[in-house]
């Protein structure tokens, strides 16, 4: 039986501040840009080692290693506290009693990340919708995503709260002033 505190933060734990909204959506757009990379290497390795020739053969296979490689790529360094993106926002991804988060909750707080894209693309294909009528949902769904944060007890997100993950305020601290 697990006791009624073993979610809750250690009393000797550190106070920890959420990052504003905004630091956590361009940390968001940053992690972004470099998922592009990410995903062009695997792209890349995928069709070599396929020897794919053309764009749609094989679409739904790259699909599933573009899947599995960003889970490895997020998992890996998640696990590790901090991707490239959080490190240069100074954000750091910890569990509720501000420990770095195991491999398995990493890959549950991935799995649950997907809410950030999945709700507009599954309305696509019975809607029969087209990809810009799709990029405004979703433009229009991470701005609503986003913003459930302020309804969160601890302004996380939604799918932070489920994983039983929290981000964090990683900035170094100012130095005070100087003893004479």
């Amino acid at each position: 039986m697990t006791s009624p505190t073993a979610g809750a933060p250690s009393p000797d734990a550190p106070a920890l501040r959420t990052p504003s909204l905004r630091r956590r959506m361009a940390c968001w757009l940053y992690e972004g840009t470099l998922m592009f990379g990410v995903v062009f290497l695997a792209g890349y390795l995928f069709s070599a080692l396929t020897q794919t020739r053309h764009a749609l053969d094989n679409r739904h296979g790259l699909q599933a290693f573009v899947f599995v490689v960003s889970g490895i790529y997020f998992v890996w360094f998640w696990s590790k506290g901090q991707t490239l993106a959080m490190k240069t926002w100074h954000i750091r991804v910890v569990d509720r009693a501000s420990r770095p988060l195991t491999q398995g909750r990493a890959l549950l707080r991935y799995a649950l990340s997907w809410l950030w894209f999945l709700p507009p693309l599954a309305v696509m294909g019975p809607f029969g919708l087209r990809a810009g009528e799709v990029a405004v949902l979703v433009v229009g769904w991470v701005a609503v995503w986003a913003l459930l944060s302020r309804f969160q007890r601890d302004q996380q997100f939604w799918h932070d709260a489920w994983a039983g993950t929290r981000l964090v305020d990683a900035r170094p601290p100012t130095p005070g002033p100087r003893p004479s």
